[in-house]
């Protein structure tokens, strides 16, 4: 599971608020002609989106505003779109990962799971059930990111250009996570170039790059713009999944909202993993990685073992090399002062969560 990179509150915030609770008082009042049980998946599907910082509306929001658009309205549907395009991603980044909690609470799946245990079901039907009711979830507002896009104010060819992103972002996305998946059940660990290249398809882009591209081809600017706002998505991107990893592994569960034990007993192979690999406390690290009854003391002698082997000053070390290429690519003259500063504020606080 991922945490959320730091943002101030973000432009457009209420738009994009409203235009959520639009679709889903649509959808639900399609949904309750069909059946109960499909308008209470869309109560949940609802539900499961509430709270969030609404990270990608507001970069991409924030892009579009500094760039000289105009229309609120406009960038704050084509900030819902990559809002659903998010949720539909982490519903079924759960599924993979078997996971039914998200933010301290009962996820889609856990619901349904719940659900299914109280009818008497057994565990196993119940946990099927779930993971059913992920999938069906997910599929949905997958499609509905893609509606949403459809329904923003501006001409066709720059429609079209906005379509490509999205689809762009899925599609990289899909083989970031199918890689993922190929890495969990591979012998040893990945070189760190291939983690990264796996980090880069399946969150940056969706998260920071095709966002930022998003907001500056909405709002008219020069493609050179575009293309540079995307290489410092990508770069902030990679390096926000370092600290990720990091406060995955490290970090204070008070702090992050997430387990620091859960990374450690899936054995998910991150630049720690990589680099610790090929050091000579691997044999003994090995052993403790990938245990699902891994105990908060033996975590506790993986995380010394991933200090003493240098691991975590190697990916701090990385995200902060990253960090700093990011910013270069704000260098480019026809990006205004003003969004320059701001981005930088998104970078800093993608990266120095934790410190």
């Amino acid at each position: 599971m991922e945490t959320e990179p730091l943002l101030d509150p973000a432009i457009g915030h209420e738009q994009v608020e409203s235009v959520l609770q639009a679709y889903f008082g649509q959808a639900k009042l399609r949904a309750a002609k069909v059946s109960p049980s499909y308008l209470s998946l869309w109560e949940t599907l609802e539900a499961s989106t509430s709270g969030g910082k609404r990270v990608r509306p507001g970069i991409l929001m924030t892009a579009y505003q500094h760039l000289g658009g105009t229309s609120l309205e406009a960038a704050a549907r084509a900030g819902a779109a990559f809002e659903l395009l998010h949720t539909a991603l982490i519903i079924h980044d759960d599924v993979i990962d078997l996971d039914f909690v998200r933010r301290g609470h009962d996820n889609v799946s856990g619901v349904y799971r719940a659900r299914a245990e109280d009818a008497g079901q057994t565990p196993e039907a119940a946990r099927h059930r779930g993971m059913s009711a992920g999938i069906i979830a997910g599929d949905l507002v997958l499609s509905g990111a893609f509606r949403m896009l459809d329904t923003v104010d501006t001409d066709p060819a720059t429609r079209l250009r906005l379509a490509e992103i999205l689809d762009e972002a899925v599609f990289a996305s899909a083989a970031g996570e199918l890689i993922d998946v190929d890495f969990s059940v591979s012998p040893g660990a990945p070189p760190v170039a291939e983690i990264l290249d796996m980090e880069r398809l399946k969150t940056a882009v969706y998260s920071f790059e095709a966002p930022l591209r998003a907001g500056a081809v909405l709002a008219g600017a020069d493609d050179d713009v575009a293309a540079a706002l995307g290489r410092f998505g990508r770069d902030t991107g990679i390096a926000y999944q370092l600290v990720d990893d990091l406060l995955g592994v490290f970090g204070q569960e008070s702090a992050t909202g997430k387990s620091n034990l859960s990374d450690l007993r899936e054995g998910k192979r991150t630049v720690l993993i990589s680099h610790a690999a090929q050091g000579p406390h691997w044999d003994e690290l090995s052993h403790l990685i990938g245990c699902p009854e891994l105990t908060p003391a033996e975590a506790d002698r993986a995380r010394e073992l991933l200090v003493l082997s240098g691991a975590r000053d190697f990916a701090r070390t990385l995200a902060d090399e990253h960090a700093a290429r990011a910013r270069t690519h704000l260098d480019c003259p026809a990006v205004p002062p003003a969004l320059r500063q701001v981005l930088e504020h998104i970078l800093d606080g993608a990266v120095n969560r934790g410190r």
